[in-house]
């Protein structure tokens, strides 16, 4: 028995000894087989196919870097560790351009087929269709136009499929909600596919994220039959009333019908939608009040109505708990809204962006709006709000836009305000805001866009501007500034429209640095409607939650001096910016003649110097500014001809009331008439108020001096006295 024992031992010993000594070739196997794999050799026949599709595009990038057999130096190629068949092929964003060859066709294996993001064009491949293992077909963002292939209709293992950003303007193919039961993700959007929704789209279970928006498809807007996470059908022509998507009850997360045509009211179903976080239904036709009953979950991070007819007061309870609340983005605007302004929207304490503007709200700005430490943009602008500025705003210290024009606030700007040193955007404009520019609004260094038109605002305009080193549009206009104009007033880098109209600015036109800015020296900005500042601030809010602010001003390169008390000659170096596209100095005492070097101004398409004192002639190389549509030079004293082949005449009545100037007419040039100038009443009234009191006085003494004579000469004469004095019996 002993003995049979150590005869085990003696073999058990001897087994683990050779495994032992086994393993470092079982590693190396291990090894040798991934190493293997790695160097697996292209398939022929997919190589093949790869080289004759590389052969039929353009790559101006050489991007697509093919050497070799081994199919990890092909890049964007992925192959089977088994075969060498291709199964991937990403070419997304490699600039490609060209048409797609049947070629590509010959891959049948591949899963995966991405060539997003290039310049591909033509129609889709009918052969796609034969990619009998493809779960992923992503051709976005190129230009592929046509229809889609109804060979498509095989692949019925796709679990993914974008044609979005694409040239289709077909009918949405009947079999798109048919072909594959596996079909989580369909995006066609930014296309012109024509047409309803097709049925079978309604009802297929695997749909999770379904965009269709920016097309031309139509028809009542139908509920969906599947539990949904993603809805976008934005940018249609939708039409019918807001279905509940009672199926989509705890998966919706994103529900964007905006820019449709839908009608009714919002039915208090859609804030049952639990899991939703991001509500666009801004630029429809919706009406009537919003129910009390419509309040969303803590989920809500995006609600927009903006550009509707909805009416009543604005909604006090938007989600179940202000403490909760996740909500960044709040857009009632464009609508009819009326009532104050709800204190509880001032508890939603994350919220980066309010708007309310373009509606009928009235009473004050809570002042409890400090409370909204994240706040970024909040425009309030076009509606009746009364009150001062609160002090509060202070508290908003990340406030990148604060627009309030067009409403009834009164008061001045606090100096508090310079807390606000993000600040970009400050528009005030078409109110009763009184007092001086506070110098301590020096601290708002970021200011990009700063309008208080149209207040009463007054006394000089200090250096405070000089820190807003990043200006770009400065109006002043219709206030009541007085006192000379400072020579930094026209030297910020960015700036693209001043505008000082309407004010007591006296003195003269300071003979500064004009070219300066970009806008004003370059002329490569062509803008559009003068004295407007058109301010997009919509903002962009991705998915991971971002917020940026976006906006455009598309305000006319511009300088406008005009309605003031200045006086002296116009500087040579205003009239030496190739930018400009817009001056206007007209209705002050300007004297002197128009620069020579006008002809520099090759951008100019607005000039008005009407009313004022300048003589001299008519330049000629007026004539050579191309762009040039409107001219005003009335009411001057220019002399000498303008001559009819200048094409004057198409500036109709732009030299009226120059006594001294001959117009020829476009007729037979028989020479030209010329007329006195017209008394202008409100040039009549600054002239005349230092005569004015001599005047009255004169009168008054005449007047005074004629009746007593009259009554002396007729008491001299008897019958006067007889008929004064004589009496009846």
């Amino acid at each position: 028995m002993e003995t049979r024992c150590r005869i085990f031992e003696s073999r058990f010993l001897h087994l683990f000894m050779v495994l032992l000594l086994s393993f470092p070739s079982i590693s190396t196997s291990v090894g040798n087989e991934d190493k293997m794999f790695d160097e697996m050799s292209l398939n022929i026949q997919d190589k093949a196919a790869l080289l004759m599709f590389k052969s039929q595009v353009r790559d101006p990038g050489q991007r697509l870097v093919w050497v070799g057999s081994g199919c990890v130096n092909w890049t964007g190629v992925g192959c089977s560790r088994w075969n060498g068949r291709v199964l991937a092929l990403n070419l997304t964003g490699f600039n490609l351009s060209g048409q797609l060859h049947s070629s590509l066709c010959k891959l049948s294996s591949l899963e995966t087929l991405n060539l997003s993001r290039n310049n591909l064009d033509g129609p889709i491949p009918a052969c796609f269709g034969y990619f009998w293992n493809l779960k992923i077909l992503d051709l976005s963002y190129n230009m592929f136009s046509g229809a889609i292939p109804n060979t498509l209709m095989k692949l019925s293992r796709l679990t993914n499929l974008d044609f979005a950003h694409n040239m289709f303007d077909e009918m949405l193919p009947y079999w798109i909600g048919n072909f594959s039961l596996k079909l989580q993700k369909l995006e066609l959007g930014y296309n012109s596919f024509h047409g309803e929704i097709p049925e079978g789209l309604l009802y297929l279970k695997s749909l999770k994220f379904l965009d269709l928006s920016h097309n031309n498809l139509s028809g009542n807007l139908p509920d969906f039959g599947q539990s949904l996470e993603h809805l976008n059908l934005e940018s249609n022509s939708f039409s019918g009333t807001l279905p509940c998507l009672s199926s989509s009850i705890d998966s919706l997360s994103l529900l964007n019908l905006a820019e449709n045509s839908l009608e009714g009211g919002i039915p208090t179903c859609v804030s049952s939608l639990r899991a939703l976080t991001h509500l666009n239904l801004s630029s429809n036709q919706l009406s009537y009040e919003i129910s009390p009953r419509f309040v969303f979950s803590n989920r809500l991070i995006v609600m927009d109505l903006s550009y509707n007819r909805l009416s009543g007061y604005l909604p006090k309870k938007i989600l179940e708990s202000s403490e909760k609340s996740g909500l960044i983005v709040l857009d009632l605007s464009h609508n009819q809204f009326s009532g104050d302004i709800p204190l509880d929207f001032t508890e939603l304490k994350s919220l980066q962006a309010l708007f309310l503007s373009h509606n009928l709200l009235t009473g004050e700005i809570p002042s409890r709006i400090g409370n909204l430490t994240y706040l970024q943009v909040i425009d309030l602008s076009q509606n009746s709000l009364s009150g001062s500025i609160p002090l509060n705003f202070v508290g908003c210290f990340q406030l990148l836009a604060l627009i309030l024009n067009n409403n009834n606030l009164s008061g001045e700007l606090q100096p508090e305000l310079d807390a606000l040193d993000s600040l970009k955007i400050l528009d005030v404009s078409n109110n009763k805001i009184s007092g001086q520019i506070p110098l301590t609004l020096a601290g708002c260094k970021s200011l990009e866009v700063v309008d208080l038109s149209y207040n009463n605002l007054s006394g000089p305009v200090n250096d405070a501007l000089t820190k807003w080193s990043n200006l770009r549009y400065l109006s002043l206009a219709h206030n009541k500034f007085n006192g000379p104009l400072a020579s930094w007033i026209f030297m910020f880098e960015a700036i693209q429209t001043i505008d000082l109209s309407g004010n007591m600015f006296s003195g003269n036109i300071p003979d500064g640095i004009f070219n300066v800015s970009l806008h004003f020296n370059n002329g490569n900005f062509n803008k559009g409607n003068p004295k407007v500042p058109l301010l997009d601030s919509k903002l962009s809010v991705v998915m991971g939650d971002d917020l940026h602010l976006n906006y455009n001003l598309s305000s006319t390169v511009m300088i406008d001096l005009s309605d003031n008390m200045l006086r002296g000659q116009i500087p040579d170096g205003l009239f030496n910016l190739h930018g400009l596209e817009y001056l206007n100095l007209s209705h002050n005492f300007l004297v002197g003649q128009i620069p020579a070097n006008l002809q520099s101004m090759w951008s100019l398409k607005i000039l008005d110097l009407s009313h004022n004192l300048l003589s001299g002639q008519v330049p000629e190389n007026l004539s050579s500014l191309g762009n040039l549509t409107h001219l005003n030079l009335s009411f001057n004293y220019f002399s000498g001809i303008v001559n009819k082949t200048k094409g004057y005449w198409r500036f109709s009545g732009a030299f009226a009331g120059n006594p001294n100037l001959c117009v020829e007419s476009s007729g037979s040039g028989d020479g030209c008439q010329t007329k006195a100038r017209p008394a202008e009443p409100e040039r009549a009234y600054e002239e005349g108020k230092e005569e004015g009191l001599i005047s009255v006085w004169m009168f008054s003494v005449s007047a005074c001096v004629s009746f007593y004579f009259v009554g002396v000469v007729l008491f001299c004469s008897s019958r006067t006295r007889n008929f004064m004095f004589e009496t009846k019996d």
